[in-house]
């Protein structure tokens, strides 16, 4: 049956900003913050542009390809062609308002994403149609679910060569324990793809060679699978209330918005998750999936963040219209034309230009002056935001990433700061000459502003200047970016371990006097002490037992002081030393050569001579290593870790992916990233942090000490 020629208006783009008596028309419950998720290349970015398209922001939605898209605007991302960064797009669809996050789908800017997730009530999962749940789509699902953070999937690219609607739903079964259920269902696939029938309306929207969606009637030979997938569709759409389940028993059916309020309820407790279809190139499945979102998705008012008090304890914080205006930054952009931008979440109240926004971490008080939505990387002022609003405020003077911001000077009210991973890949770097370092230097630390699981920082124990981030990919955007701004050398090497020294055993009491005569003044003071190991992680312990007043008070700080000085220096390699206990016997002290910085010199005399009797070692960081595989590399990734002194702690099936954990020396890491991407074609992705210290002892240890004499000899 061929489609009936009726073009679908959906959206009208129409901010209403209206002012009238200071307030904006948009209404907190007419709100939609969605962050638009999932691996890279599921089109993820051609989506939003569709969805800009049908709402009239733009006049024709864009390719990646083309470079010219409303999301990746920045200079890396039209040349790397992905998404690097997270965009925030504002547009009305009917009569609801709608704050999209565009997020990248590549590990190494996980940050981005992380910041739409805290900005956002819900979020929609882009798989590709092809290939089903990848690595990325299930580390995200995971963070959605720690966040209990109701979505939605969109299968993309259904009219791609192989692709199957149908696998893919198996295959996000078989990797998530939830209830799937189909609202779209696509008609054809691959070259006989035509388009979608929404399940709610009973209706195909068929796509057009203009890139529009024109609605139509069920085609009779999918008529018994668009009935056995309504079916279902009613039956989870019922259990959402009692008074549907009763409606369904006596009618046998249930109303399209009865359908959609037994979702929306669903939807809202996370007891099931809507399966949209379509292809985003084609512009098609746009229409179903925002007329869903405007009728079902949750809006922010009554959804629960997050604040902490002056003990760091978390409370709950509900999302409300009512009271003194409050929000946080969750990201912090540098524009060359307008500055610096702060994206912010309204999470009470109500923002206008005119507020009265205090810093409550520093008690720093300003006027926004104006108050922003966004569309890529164009500015709309606005009168006003609203609770459960996302919009930007520029040049701030007391704002960054995590800043909590609040009207009037309450003190008290500090939201709990966004979590970011751990870098997992780090690089020593330096330039050519001190001016060209201190223009690198000064450039890295803005980005570090901006992003952060990106830092920067000078290792005392190493003395390299160290940058760390999520990948080699994330890294060298940055470091390219800088030289090409900055116009310097930027040198990298992989970075030296910060090791750190203890002891094995107690050692006797053992004594150092220090005993220098010159003109004048000399200098004496003896010192007595014996040292033993403490539990791991305990650090440091000073005890004094001297009897009879041998030493004067005034001379201990000055012994600690000189003890502390050598656990800094090292003793084997250089390494601060650590988890070390030292008893102060009995010391010596003269009427007029004594002095504090004596006393700090027979200190670390004493101490010199205890760790030689007392077993001194080195001790290796080890971290906790998370890998996301496919089963096929499994054993060579188990084979690798072996060899990387790894000790596995476990694996977890997660639908057809794999989950290794493992205990592995940081030394043996430092190129990890490179090496998982060899080892599973670029598919692999992992995750790590510190874990603890372990010793290190025979060859590998005696290569460390002979490094550090070799670099002594040189300098």
């Amino acid at each position: 049956m061929p489609p009936k020629e009726r073009t679908i208006p959906v959206c009208v783009l129409d901010y209403r900003l209206v002012i009238e008596g200071g307030s904006m028309s948009v209404k907190s419950t007419d709100l939609r913050n969605v962050a638009i998720i999932g691996h890279n290349e599921t089109g993820k970015t051609t989506l939003v542009e569709q969805m800009l398209a049908y709402a009239g922001v733009i006049s024709r939605a864009e390719t990646v390809e083309s470079g010219k898209t409303t999301s990746d605007y920045a200079e890396a991302e039209i040349a790397n062609k992905i998404s690097i960064y997270a965009t925030l797009q504002s547009m009305t669809c009917g009569d609801k308002t709608f704050n999209i996050i565009d997020t990248p789908g590549t590990a190494g800017f996980i940050g981005e994403t992380i910041c739409g997730f805290r900005s956002t009530e819900s979020a929609i999962m882009v798989v590709d149609g092809r290939v089903g749940p990848q690595i990325e789509t299930i580390k995200l699902w995971r963070n959605l679910d720690d966040r209990n953070k109701p979505r939605a999937v969109f299968i993309n690219k259904m009219d791609r060569d192989h692709a199957d609607f149908h696998k893919v739903l198996d295959d996000l079964k078989e990797s998530f324990n939830v209830t799937f259920v189909p609202v779209v269902i696509p008609v054809g696939a691959s070259s006989e793809y035509k388009g979608v029938v929404n399940l709610i309306e009973n209706k195909v929207y068929y796509f057009q060679a203009n890139g529009k969606e024109k609605s139509g009637d069920i085609p009779s030979e999918l008529e018994d699978l668009v009935e056995e997938y309504r079916t279902e569709l009613i039956e989870s759409a019922a259990e959402g209330s009692d008074e549907l389940i009763e409606k369904y028993f006596e009618a046998g059916t249930l109303e399209p918005d009865e359908i959609r309020q037994g979702l929306q309820l669903g939807l809202r407790g996370n007891r099931l998750v809507p399966i949209f279809a379509g292809a985003t190139g084609l512009g098609s499945g746009i229409i179903p999936l925002m007329n869903f979102i405007q009728n079902n998705f949750p809006d922010p008012v009554g959804a629960i963040d997050w604040s902490i008090d002056s003990e760091g304890n978390t409370h709950e914080f509900v999302i409300a219209e009512e009271g003194p205006a409050s929000a946080l930054v969750f990201k912090t952009t540098i524009d060359q034309f307008s500055g610096k931008l702060s994206f912010i979440k309204v999470l009470r109240g109500t923002i206008k230009g005119d507020t009265d926004l205090t810093n409550p971490a520093t008690g720093k008080r300003e006027r926004p002056g104006k108050v922003y939505r966004m569309v890529g990387k164009k500015l709309n002022e606005v009168g006003s935001l609203v609770a459960g609003d996302i919009g930007v405020i520029a040049k701030s003077g007391i704002t960054a990433t995590n800043t909590s911001l609040v009207e009037g000077g309450d003190g008290s009210l500090i939201f709990k700061p966004i979590a970011f991973p751990q870098p997992i890949y780090s690089l020593a770097i330096s330039s050519d000459d001190k001016k060209a370092e201190v223009k690198m230097n000064e450039a890295l630390n803005k980005i570090a502003e901006e992003d952060l699981t990106f830092t920067i920082g000078f290792n005392e124990e190493t003395k390299e200047n160290v940058v760390a981030g999520q990948g080699e990919l994330h890294l060298n955007m940055i470091l390219d970016r800088v030289r090409d701004r900055q116009k310097v050398t930027i040198n990298t090497k992989l970075p030296r371990v910060a090791y750190r020294e203890t002891i094995s055993k107690t050692s006797p009491i053992c004594e150092y006097t220090h005993k220098k005569q010159s003109g004048g003044h000399g200098q004496y003071a003896r010192v007595l002490i014996d040292i033993k190991p403490l539990e791991r992680g305990e650090y440091y312990s000073f005890e004094n037992v001297i009897k009879g007043g041998a030493v004067s008070k005034g001379y201990i700080p000055g012994i600690e002081k000189g003890l502390h000085e050598q656990m800094e220096e090292g003793f084997l390699a250089g390494y601060p030393m650590m988890d070390i206990g030292i008893t102060l016997h009995d010391g010596k002290e003269h009427p007029v050569d004594s002095s504090e910085m004596a006393f700090k010199l027979a200190a670390k005399g004493a101490m010199k001579l205890a760790l030689e009797k007392a077993g001194p070692t080195l001790l290796e960081p080890i971290v906790s290593l998370s890998v996301f595989i496919d089963e096929e590399y499994l054993g060579d990734i188990l084979s690798d870790l072996s060899g990387k002194r790894g000790r596995v702690l476990g694996q977890e099936d997660i639908g057809h992916l794999i989950l290794v954990k493992a205990l592995v020396p940081q030394s043996e890491l430092l190129n990890y990233a490179i090496d998982l991407k060899s080892m599973t074609s670029g598919t692999g992705s992992f995750e790590m942090e510190f874990d603890h210290y372990e010793p290190l002892s025979g060859k590998l240890a005696d290569d460390v000490i002979r490094a550090y004499k070799e670099s002594q000899e040189e300098a």
